[in-house]
């Protein structure tokens, strides 16, 4: 493989920059360019060690460095890799990675040093999918969801999955495959158990998948009502910031105003909609129109209400829109003299609180309310969860499998059967692993990573 290298530090000024070099010349790239001030040279470094020096570009002093040197294969990417830590300037840290691309090294692809640890085996596709996770955190629950994937805590389980599958796999094939052979039948009562092991335990990763996604990844969040109910403030609230404009008059917001939050553990990507209602206004309507599509498509709804206003045909309309999806009701302006109750509303929607947006106490009776609803409540996040959407795809493609060879052994099918829908499975998991991934599913992967990780 060709050495490649790329900025590992954020795209911003800060003290210190580093340059991640990998491959077989990382070291002979570097020495070419770095002059250290005990005349060490990089090519006599040992692994894990460090040198404080200076990057000349030919006889021009560059700027002051420290150079540590990382060998194959005890390194990041399994390869040679020096990484160069120069002064955290945005064109300084320029300066020096192209003087790095001039003397041999070509610019690394997004993800394309997590990339190679995977190929050189130095994690699965699982563990390097957690690397993203890791970075983007908005938390420590999904930090230690993160860590622990890294960690191969979700590879393990699936490992061990795959691993009964293809023992009862291995027996029916030998069983059916040479039946002169003195080779002792299957029993079906056995093989029913390791396949409802199985079931359970895949069933289990999807469950807090779904769960864990909405502090891992974060949840697709609408606020609607109709105008005034006090949207607006709920998400200034939530915010914590006057991210919507809030005045008396109804209909001021017209368009959606987006922004992401984190109540508690749980990552909010909120749409604060117009609001919705009859209107003659052309403008005003094309707002009502695109908070009723984000009824449609969020995850999560948050549906005020006025208390202080008697419920009338547009809240009864929105409490139909929500019927049958994931959402909380919220009975707004508590503090005013009410006009119905929260058992009014819970009627549509099963989860309701009362509360009032202006108050910012309300924000802890909102985060229980939605870990009730999003299932995280308790959730264990130093237990195996599914890393991405991806893995999750794979995870329930494998859990069908087994439910169809589950149910073939029920209808009395053929042992072939039974084997071609374990089969299926066995190949699900190992693809999600990464141990049969395709090279199109491999790049799809690192595609999504950021560049000089």
């Amino acid at each position: 493989m060709s050495t490649i290298a790329a900025i590992a530090t954020p795209n911003a000024a800060g003290g210190i920059g580093i340059i991640r070099i990998s491959g077989e010349d990382a070291l002979s790239v570097t020495e070419k360019c770095f002059r250290s001030y005990s005349g060490k040279k990089v090519l006599d470094m040992k692994g894990y060690h460090a040198l404080y020096g200076q990057i000349f570009d030919g006889d021009s002093p560059v700027d002051e460095a420290v150079v540590i040197v990382y060998r194959a294969p005890k390194s990041y990417t399994g390869e040679n890799v020096c990484e160069i830590c120069c002064h955290g300037g945005l064109y300084i840290m320029q300066k020096v990675l192209r003087l790095i691309f001039s003397l041999g090294a070509k610019p690394a692809e997004a993800g394309e040093f997590t990339k190679r640890a995977y190929l050189n085996g130095k994690m699965d596709l699982a563990q390097a999918e957690g690397v993203m996770n890791i970075i983007s955190a908005s938390g420590e629950a999904a930090l230690n969801a993160a860590r622990n994937t890294l960690k191969g805590n979700v590879s393990k389980k699936i490992g061990e999955i795959c691993a009964s599958l293809i023992s009862a796999a291995a027996a029916l094939a030998a069983w059916s495959d040479y039946p002169d052979e003195d080779i002792p039948a299957v029993e079906s009562g056995e093989l029913r158990k390791t396949l409802d092991k199985a079931q359970i335990e895949l069933k289990k990763l999807l469950d807090r998948y779904n769960s864990g996604k909405a502090v891992t990844q974060g949840v697709n969040t609408v606020i609607c009502g109709k105008p005034n109910v006090g949207k607006s403030t709920l998400m200034n609230v939530l915010s914590g910031c006057e991210r919507s404009i809030v005045t008396s008059i109804a209909g001021t917001t017209r368009d959606v105003v987006e922004e992401t939050v984190r109540v508690g553990e749980i990552l909010l990507r909120l749409a604060d909609t117009a609001g919705i209602h009859d209107t003659a206004d052309e403008v005003e309507s094309i707002g009502v129109n695109m908070a009723k599509s984000r009824i449609d498509t969020a995850d999560l709804i948050l549906a005020v209400f006025d208390v202080s206003r008697p419920l009338d045909n547009e809240d009864l309309l929105l409490l139909e829109l929500c019927k049958n999806k994931r959402c909380l009701g919220i009975v707004n302006k508590s503090d005013l003299e009410p006009h119905f109750t929260q058992s009014d509303i819970e009627k549509y929607i099963p989860v309701s609180i009362t509360l009032s947006a202006k108050n910012e106490e309300s924000i802890e009776d909102i985060r229980k309310a939605l870990e009730s609803i999003l299932g995280t409540e308790g959730l264990d996040f130093s237990q195996e969860i599914l890393a991405a959407e991806r893995q999750y795809n794979y995870a329930k493609k494998a859990h069908e499998c087994i439910n169809e060879a589950i149910a073939a052994i029920d209808m009395g099918f053929t042992v072939d059967a039974v084997n071609v829908s374990i089969d299926c499975a066995i190949e699900q998991l190992l693809t999600l692993t990464g141990k049969k991934a395709s090279e199109e599913i491999v790049n799809e992967v690192f595609s999504k990573f950021c560049v000089g990780k």
